[in-house]
């Protein structure tokens, strides 16, 4: 200290230059010694580490980046969760690589010593599957612009996938759609998800998939990580569908942590332009979940319901979007109604307004055995006609306009399915009956 203060101005200069500082002109005498004498520590504490990461021993290392409040993060590699084997990420990486949490890195580690707690990240590879100072250029996911979905999703995979082809045909999905599948209890919801994922994965090797499933049961989470990825390349590890999953033995913040990290991951893969869809299952326990865990407001909606609790999965909702100039997020809920809880009701009415498509289920068409049991007269989409052919829209208008009631029209409506090969003979089969 006392060496830089006899030093002229001119001279410390010189050594602030020589220190990488920048706009040294701009500083006062004082100033200027402040600055040096941190950037010396700041290189003393660099060499140190440098020294320790130097006599650990290194490894590979992988997972999903969660950035905590005060600025560090850590790398969660028992996918969203948090154990004993994450990584801890400082904050120097975190801001020289402008790392977001959601994003999938891979690196090298350094064995903790004692007194660790978790082995440091000491060298960023890659993130997302790009190099760290690509992605430094990325775009905020906030700044993009959203348009109307105007990109067919078809899930049609074959003759006897009535469910599949009956959505494409009634209430087409689009990258990039907000979509509700309202449904009562024992209707067919988590058939109907089920199916919906296995078309995407087998249609589309381009969309990334990730299924969400808040306050499940643990048998149905085993069961859906056993059903997916059958058609996906076990080699391609960023474009395999993932299961994320927070069980209904864990509390609520478990949930509502859960789905923040999944729309963040989302919105990674959407700021590099590429397509996501999001399966929840399902929103209003979600909803139900941030009812719990956020501060009272002092009002209270029917049902018990805060209006500040929906502030939370609005905002995860609304995160899906078509995005001008390429990539999408596409979001699949759930929403549970008729289960005998006025606030689940109540839930379903203040997202009703928010989707652009819903499908619909019928308790009363299931119990008749009657499967998929969609309710063709509620499920519809937003602007279809810019997913949908003049054709298809023709067929979709005559068969909404016909009289029969609605279990008749899709008992009708599988039977002429089950009389053509593709909805192609099938909406040339409408065409012509009406």
């Amino acid at each position: 200290m006392d060496n830089l203060k006899e030093k002229k101005l001119v001279e410390l200069k010189e050594i602030a230059k020589d220190l990488g500082i920048e706009s040294i002109s701009k500083y006062r005498k004082d100033e200027l010694i402040k600055l040096i004498e941190q950037e010396n520590i700041n290189k003393d504490e660099q060499k140190k580490e440098d020294e320790e990461n130097d006599l650990g021993e290194k490894f590979d290392c992988d997972g999903i980046l969660e950035i905590l409040p005060d600025g560090y993060g850590f790398l969660r590699t028992e996918m969203y969760e948090s154990g004993d084997d994450d990584i801890y990420v400082p904050p120097k990486q975190i801001k020289m690589f402008r790392l977001k949490t959601g994003d999938y890195i891979r690196g090298i580690a350094r064995e903790k010593h004692a007194r660790d707690k978790f082995a440091p990240l000491i060298y960023v590879s890659d993130v997302n599957g790009i190099k760290p100072g690509v992605a430094f250029n990325r775009p905020m996911f906030e700044d993009l612009t959203p348009i109307y979905p105007n990109e067919k999703i078809s899930l049609e995979t074959g003759k006897n996938h009535f469910s599949e082809r009956i959505i494409d045909f009634i209430s087409p999905i689009g990258r990039g759609q907000r979509g509700l599948i309202v449904s009562q209890p024992k209707a067919g919801k988590t058939t109907l998800i089920k199916d919906i994922e296995r078309s995407i994965e087998k249609n589309y090797d381009d969309i990334k998939i990730i299924v969400l499933l808040i306050d499940e049961r643990p048998e149905e989470v085993t069961d859906f990580i056993r059903y997916v990825n059958e058609y996906r390349d076990p080699n391609n590890e960023l474009m395999r569908t993932e299961v994320a999953a927070s069980t209904f033995d864990k509390p609520p913040q478990s949930h509502i942590d859960m789905a923040e990290m999944v729309l963040e991951r989302a919105k990674r893969f959407v700021e590099e332009k590429k397509d996501v869809v999001i399966l929840l299952d399902s929103i209003t326990r979600l909803a139900r979940a941030y009812n719990i865990m956020t501060p009272q407001s002092g009002r209270t909606l029917s049902g018990g319901l805060d209006p500040l609790a929906l502030v939370g999965p609005k905002q995860f909702f609304g995160a899906a979007r078509n995005i001008e100039g390429g990539g999408s997020l596409s979001i699949l809920a759930t929403a549970l109604v008729d289960t005998g809880s006025r606030m689940d009701d109540m839930i379903f009415e203040e997202f009703k307004g928010t989707g652009n498509m819903e499908i619909h289920l019928d308790r009363r068409l299931a119990d008749r055995r009657i499967f998929p049991a969609i309710n063709i007269e509620k499920s519809s989409t937003r602007r279809e006609d810019l997913l949908l052919t003049e054709k298809e829209l023709e067929a979709v208008v005559k068969l909404r306009k016909s009289n029969m009631s609605n279990a008749e029209s899709i008992v009708e409506l599988i039977d002429w399915m089950k009389r053509t090969e593709s909805n192609k003979q099938f909406i040339d089969l409408i065409n012509k009956s009406y």
